[in-house]
């Protein structure tokens, strides 16, 4: 009880910290696929449909696991379909696996970020600037093969979001789900769907990447 009270203090103190650097970056899915065992660098293509603003979306990510507690840090690019012109966004998250372990194939996560989004650079400036904040909780189930570790993962989340060219904020259902494919050295692959749950429409992302995974011991 002692360790999940302390992860849960340093998963709120990063949270509060990514405030500044900020997290989860439209065009791209919300992935919450548990904490990783290592360090790990993700890079991710993301296609949106119409009424996310279709276009395509780039984005690479660093994650890092220190037992129950992991972070991630995202910087990616958006152009959106028409003359809106491209986004800029950066980011990260605090992980907090609530189940599972190295012998337990299921893992639970909870997680929280904090996203920013500006249509010009990441510096504040005259354009329009959205925050973003996804909360909400992983279930993963790893299924290990001789040379190829599957996992599935389905994310149920909460996302509240605000933008500087209005007085109101929005407080949306989503759910993200996907799959990684792992291999003994490391290397992976992943997609992942991802839909927001809104009155009237309903903005989906379709994403793909690979990832490279480091085993740290200790870690």
């Amino acid at each position: 009880m002692r360790l999940i009270a302390r992860a849960t203090g340093i998963l709120a103190a990063a949270i509060a910290a990514a405030l500044s650097v900020s997290a989860q970056v439209p065009g791209l899915p919300v992935y919450n696929q548990g904490v990783p065992h290592g360090i790990g660098v993700y890079g991710d293509v993301g296609f949106p449909n119409d009424d996310a603003g279709g276009g395509t979306a780039y984005g690479a990510t660093g994650r890092a696991g220190f037992g129950v507690f992991g972070v991630t840090a995202i910087v990616s690019t958006y152009d959106p379909d028409g003359p809106a012109g491209g986004k800029a966004s950066a980011g990260a998250t605090g992980n907090l696996r609530v189940f599972g372990g190295p012998l337990v194939p299921l893992s639970v996560t909870l997680q929280g970020g904090v996203g920013y989004a500006t249509s010009e650079g990441l510096l504040p400036n005259d354009n329009v600037t959205v925050w973003r904040f996804p909360v909400g909780l992983g279930f993963a189930l790893t299924i290990p093969n001789p040379a190829l570790a599957i996992k599935p993962w389905l994310a149920p989340r909460v996302d509240f979001t605000t933008s500087s060219d209005s007085l109101e904020s929005e407080t949306r259902f989503a759910l993200s789900g996907g799959i990684e494919l792992n291999l003994l050295n490391g290397f992976g692959l992943h997609a992942a769907y991802d839909r927001i749950f809104d009155n009237g429409s309903d903005p989906s992302t379709f994403g793909v990447g690979a990832h490279l995974v480091f085993r740290v011991p200790g870690l």
